[in-house]
C-alpha cells in the first residue's frame, strides 16, 4: 500500500516515534493501545552512502547497512545459528504454549516468522530500526519500527523475549536487560545470543599482523570509541544475573571461519560463516572506519579485500565464540507495567 507516496508494508507499524502527531496516525494499534503511531514516510526512507543503504530512523545508531546484500547476510547468519543450535530456535525452557513472544532488533524478521509458525496460537512481535521485514507473514506475527534503547511502552507482558547479535549496537546493555526483565510475566524467560568478537586459533595460524586480525582490532577500537560493546557475549551472564533473573544458564559455541575444522558439523558451520564474513566484512567496517577513524572509502575497500583473502586461506584456522544466555524472571507476584 502507499502512504504519503511511499510503498509501505502494512504489517509494520511504528512505536516510540517522537516529533510526530496523532493526526499522522492511519494504522490501528499493534499492542491494543492507540499510542502506536503509523508509518511516516521519513521512517520508510533510507540513507545511501558509499554504495550501501542505511536506516533513516535514529540514523547512525546502528552502523550496519540494511540493503538486500545485508539482508541476505542476516538470513545466512540465521541459518548458521540454526546449525549451531542443532535446529533449535532457542534454548530456554519456555514450554509448549507461550502466548506472547518478542524478538528484539528482529532484522529481516526470519526468527520471528519461524516462531510464529512454530507457535500458531501465540502473538509474536518483532521490532527493528529498519522496515525490511516481508509483507507475507503468518497472521500471528507483527513487526514494528522501534528503538530498543528507548523506554519500552508495551502494555502487556511477554512470556519470552529474545535478542540476537547486537554487538557494536547497544550503548547500555544493563538497561536493555532490565527492560526485558520488566516486560516479562513472572516465570517468563529471556534469551540473548551474541559474539565474543575476538578471533582465535589453537595452533598459532592466526597471527597479529594478518589483515583479518587488524580488521577485528579496528572494529573493536571504533565501537568502543562510540561507547558500544563489540564483545557482549562473555558479559551476558552477569548482566542477566544482575537484572534479577534466576535459573541463568550460559552456553558457549566455537564458530570456525572457513572449512578447516575436521568435525563435519563445524566444517559446515564454518562454510556458512565464511560466506557471511565475505559479505559482511565491508558491512561492519565501512561506516565505523570512515565515520569514527577517518578512513577514506577506498582505503576501507582495500583493507576488507585483504581480510577476505585471509578468510579464504585454508591454512588460517580462525574461529570466535558465541554465547547463548537465558534466564527466568522469578515466578512471584503480579506483573505491573513499568512506569
Amino acid at each position: 500500500m502507499l502512504y504519503r507516496g511511499v510503498e509501505v508494508n502494512p504489517a509494520v507499524s511504528v512505536r516510540h516515534v517522537h516529533n510526530e502527531t496523532d493526526e499522522d496516525s492511519t494504522f490501528g494499534d499493534t499492542d491494543g493501545q492507540s499510542a502506536t503511531i503509523s508509518l511516516a514516510s521519513s521512517m520508510m526512507s533510507h540513507i545511501y552512502e558509499n554504495g550501501r543503504r542505511y536506516h533513516s530512523f535514529r540514523a547512525g545508531s546502528y552502523f550496519f547497512p540494511n540493503d538486500e546484500l545485508e539482508q541476505e547476510r542476516l538470513d545466512i547468519i540465521h541459518h548458521m545459528t540454526d546449525l549451531v543450535l542443532s535446529g533449535r530456535l532457542y534454548l530456554a525452557p519456555i514450554g509448549n504454549n507461550p502466548q506472547r513472544i518478542l524478538d528484539l532488533a528482529t532484522g529481516t524478521g526470519i526468527w520471528a516468522i519461524d516462531m510464529g509458525d512454530k507457535f500458531p496460537s501465540a502473538e509474536v512481535f518483532g521490532n527493528d530500526l529498519s522496515p525490511i521485514q516481508p509483507a507475507m507473514i503468518p497472521p500471528n506475527v507483527r513487526f514494528e519500527i522501534d528503538d530498543i534503547e528507548d523506554d519500552w511502552s508495551y502494555k502487556m507482558p511477554f512470556d519470552f523475549i529474545h535478542c540476537r547479535y547486537m554487538a557494536t549496537s547497544i550503548s547500555n546493555w544493563p538497561r536493555l536487560v532490565t527492560q526485558a526483565y520488566q516486560n516479562l510475566i513472572p516465570g517468563g524467560w529471556v534469551e540473548f545470543c551474541d559474539y565474543d568478537f575476538q578471533y582465535r586459533s589453537d595452533d598459532g595460524s592466526l597471527t597479529p599482523e594478518l589483515p583479518m586480525v587488524h580488521n577485528q582490532r579496528l572494529v573493536v577500537e571504533s565501537s568502543r570509541l562510540l561507547g558500544r560493546e563489540p564483545s557482549p557475549g562473555p558479559k551476558l551472564k552477569k548482566w542477566v544475573q544482575d537484572a534479577g533473573f534466576i535459573n541463568v544458564t550460559e552456553k558457549c559455541y566455537p564458530i570456525p571461519i572457513g572449512v578447516w575444522a575436521k568435525d563435519k558439523k563445524l566444517k559446515t558451520i564454518g562454510w556458512w560463516n565464511r560466506l557471511q564474513f565475505l559479505q559482511g566484512v565491508e558491512a561492519w567496517s565501512m561506516n565505523l572506519l570512515t565515520h569514527v577513524l577517518g578512513w577514506k572509502p577506498e582505503e576501507v575497500q582495500v583493507h576488507v579485500a585483504y581480510a577476505r583473502k585471509d578468510a579464504q586461506n585454508i591454512h588460517i584456522h580462525a574461529y570466535y565464540n558465541i554465547y547463548v544466555v537465558y534466564g527466568q524472571r522469578p515466578d512471584a507476584g503480579a506483573w505491573t507495567a513499568p512506569i
